[in-house]
């Protein structure tokens, strides 16, 4: 059986104090009579057992707090590794929007950057939940999801319970709890008429403003099944006209001031790239 960090620690401590003390006694012993020469022998040797206990602990410690810091960017890996999964099953339930999360999150933690966020904490909180921002559609019916057409008011009612069913996920989970703006928060508007909860301006998470201009970019330059794919210059020239409305104003102009950079080399429609 495994002794856990700290007995382990604690019976190698005790197991070399107690043959340091028995062989350095024997020497002390062994190389000197007078009684000056031993006591002055034994201060040097508590000295030296000080130094060494020091040390010894030192790097028992450092070895445990190693160990643990790599079981824990093991546990961060695989925490990822599942992220990547639940993306990748979202974007294949809903196959006409392939390669969709790839996309919006590079181009949301770009947009963020150009905000002036820089810490990487919170840089890798918007990531996460621009990779979640559909993992509540795990709950609505693939007759929904995939359906070749418009929604109807009911099916509508079904679509927009999804940042709630994400707010349920990732609520539940203390890990992801720093990422729930994007995942429960990209449909609000700033006009307040979005979903769920129908807030608007600055009462709408920072994260899900810029989360919220990508993934319209993103869908109406892609083409689905009930729509064809926009030209570059309507999406921009519409993102615009919803600066006020459906967007943060700042956050408008940022995106276009920086679209270039933000838009970066990502994959295009069939139709090829933009023109420049």
């Amino acid at each position: 059986m495994k002794l856990k960090a700290h007995y382990r620690i604690v019976l190698i401590y005790l197991l070399l104090g107690f043959f340091w003390i028995l062989i350095s006694d024997a020497v002390v012993n062994s190389l000197f009579e007078d009684r000056a020469d031993i006591i002055f022998a034994e201060n040097i040797k508590g000295w030296f057992f000080i130094a060494f206990n020091g040390l010894l602990l030192f790097f028992l410690i450092k070895r445990e707090i190693n160990a643990i810091k790599a079981i824990n960017i093991k546990l961060m890996e695989s925490y990822e590794q599942t992220i990547i999964g639940w993306m990748h099953v979202t974007d294949l339930r809903h196959r006409e929007t392939k390669d969709h999360t790839e996309r919006v999150t590079k181009m949301t933690v770009a947009l963020a950057k150009f905000s002036g966020i820089s810490k990487k904490e919170e840089l890798k909180n918007i990531e996460r939940g621009a990779m979640l921002h559909d993992v509540g559609k795990i709950g609505i019916p693939d007759a929904i999801l995939i359906k070749p057409g418009k929604l109807n008011e009911e099916e509508w009612k079904q679509i927009k319970k999804h940042p709630q069913i994400a707010h349920d996920i990732i609520s539940n989970i203390a890990f992801l709890r720093p990422c729930i703006d994007i995942p429960y928060s990209h449909h609000e508007k700033w006009d307040g008429s979005g979903y769920p909860l129908g807030i608007g301006g600055d009462e709408i998470p920072m994260a899900a403003r810029y989360f919220a201009i990508v993934d319209v970019w993103d869908a109406l330059i892609h083409p689905r099944i009930y729509k064809a794919a926009w030209t570059e210059e309507e999406v921009l020239a519409y993102i615009q006209e919803q600066s006020g409305k459906h967007f943060d104003p700042d956050i408008v102009e940022l995106f276009l001031e920086n679209y270039e950079q933000i838009r970066g080399d990502l994959i295009y429609p069939e139709w090829g790239p933009p023109s420049p």
